[in-house]
């Protein structure tokens, strides 16, 4: 049966407070409540600590507590998990938020990211050198949860899934040792975190593969919902034969909001389905588009701005 953090001394939490260059935030303090909240906001789970982790030491003396007072242990990095796995009830939440560095080498057009970073924060960091790593459409997504996950986005067609650009990770593993990963190095695990499953390990830093991206172009094109199924069937043939520079995807909005991937938000006052069609090239010709479907929104923006 699990501890829970409310049955510890507090002398044994001062002495893991000690240990941590971050915050330990406990239900009594006043940020609690602000550093509870996820992106999904009908997640209302009450860890019993918050550790905020700034760097691997604090990770590894985090692990090491949860393990030795058989806590349940949850890991937030940017915390847009749908599901709120990154906080658990009456346990300790590792938080990686504090953890955040983007270097970008363009000897080999590889970047290194830290595990509390954010998509936006990494996008800010290569668009200056022309360069983009595949992710998703959200920039505010944590660089940990995505990759992990798989990672599909508007690069998906022409440089994979964001798992598929990760050349190496540092991870710290549940008895509180650290590792290294990539193809030379403990080959098991870093095949295990690229689709294997989870609870491998908390990964405190990504080494990716970047591709240059300068300029991106897209927006949504709209049909009343009844269409439905020949749009359909029209964007099947479509994307098969569009190039891989070319991205796209359908969304069916039955009233309500719809999100484009554009990031404008549209209301929309009747059903409607819609196609979202990004293209990353600098140039993207309206003729190339079949059926009379318009792109009724395109926009130009830098790549950073287009998540």
């Amino acid at each position: 049966m699990m501890n829970t953090v409310k049955n510890l001394d507090a002398s044994v939490i001062e002495v893991f407070a000690s240990q941590l260059r971050g915050e330990l935030v406990m239900p009594s303090d006043t940020t609690y409540n602000e550093t509870r909240k996820v992106y999904n906001g009908m997640i209302d789970k009450r860890p019993g600590m918050f550790a905020m982790c700034v760097d691997v030491a604090d990770v590894i003396a985090s692990v090491n507590f949860g393990r030795d007072n058989n806590l349940l242990v949850a890991v937030r990095g940017g915390g847009h998990n749908g599901g709120g796995l990154g906080l658990c009830d009456e346990g300790l939440v590792i938080d990686l938020s504090g953890i955040k560095f983007v270097r970008v080498d363009t000897s080999d057009n590889t970047v290194r990211v830290g595990g509390g970073n954010l998509w936006g924060e990494v996008d800010h960091a290569t668009h200056p050198f022309g360069l983009a790593v595949p992710a998703g459409i959200i920039s505010t997504t944590g660089v940990g949860g995505l990759t992990l996950g798989g990672g599909v986005g508007h690069l998906s067609r022409k440089y994979g899934l964001t798992i598929d650009n990760l050349l190496e990770a540092d991870m710290v593993l549940a008895d509180g040792s650290f590792v290294t990963v990539n193809e030379n190095q403990n080959t098991d695990l870093f095949w295990a975190i690229r689709g294997g499953g989870g609870n491998f390990g908390i990964v405190t830093s990504f080494k990716f593969q970047a591709h240059p991206v300068k300029t991106v172009i897209g927006g949504p094109t709209l049909w009343p919902i009844e269409k439905t199924e020949e749009i359909m069937e029209w964007y099947h043939d479509f994307i098969q034969n569009a190039p891989d520079e070319l991205n796209g995807f359908i969304t069916a909005c039955v009233g309500g909001v719809f999100f484009s991937s554009s990031l404008l938000l549209t209301k929309l006052l009747n059903s409607s389905v819609s196609i979202v069609l990004v293209m990353r090239t600098a140039s993207f010709k309206r003729s190339s588009l079949e059926s009379g479907a318009d792109i009724s929104s395109v926009i130009n923006c830098d790549v950073n701005d287009c998540r």
